[in-house]
């Protein structure tokens, strides 16, 4: 019998707790799994509808998102972050102020394709910066700290980001998540099975082992 490919392919946007808590999930898991399962990730753009022109964030866009439903986030946050044991995790409250996570993609799927041992412990790096040390990985300087890291080079981070051919490269696969009908992070798929949301490690489990 021919051995499944074992990846499961994650969409998801670092400024998106349930992203960080989803990441959580995956994590223990894995750690009930024999085999490591590898993470194929594809970058999303969260904050996609706000972006202006010139790819800035428009914060004055009214989206229909008011207090009502950030409130309604802080709540769903704060118990899954309950349920996974992430105590670790900051209060949305206490995050910088307009995280636009648009250069950190730029880095990781960088790193992605062209270091692609290197990518887990960067990805992990920059969920923890923000979620945990509550830095703003928007910010160049703080993706090359966390470059150096996990072993890299800050400058190779740096022209990286700044390279207009890659951004052009994170625009596409956002648009390819988009037409994968991925309509929000983070969002799990294996072998033709979709979990949306940050789901408990059993969910995942069954995802996987389709049980």
């Amino acid at each position: 019998m021919e051995e499944r490919d074992e990846r499961i392919a994650v969409y998801s946007d670092y400024v998106c707790p349930f992203c960080y808590l989803g990441r959580r999930s995956l994590a223990a898991y894995q750690e009930t799994r024999e085999r490591e399962l590898d993470i194929d990730w594809h970058p999303y753009d969260l904050r996609g509808h706000k972006r202006g022109p010139d790819g800035e964030i428009i914060h004055s866009i009214d989206d229909g998102r008011h207090e009502e439903y950030f409130e309604r986030v802080r709540r769903d946050v704060d118990r899954l972050r309950d349920r996974f044991g992430a105590d670790e995790m900051l209060d949305l409250d206490d995050l910088p102020e307009r995280v636009d996570s648009f250069d950190a993609q730029v880095a990781s799927l960088y790193v992605s394709e062209e270091r692609p041992d290197r990518w887990l412990d960067f990805d992990e790096a920059i969920f923890e910066a923000l979620w945990v040390d509550g830095r703003d990985v928007g910010d160049v300087d703080v993706l090359a700290d966390l470059a150096e890291a996990v072993g890299m080079d800050g400058d190779e981070i740096r022209s990286a980001v700044a390279d207009e051919a890659r951004r052009d490269r994170l625009r596409t696969a956002f648009t390819e998540a988009r037409d994968a009908t991925i309509g929000g992070v983070p969002t799990f798929r294996y072998d033709g099975r979709t979990a949306r949301g940050a789901v408990p490690p059993e969910q995942l489990e069954r995802l996987v082992e389709g049980v």
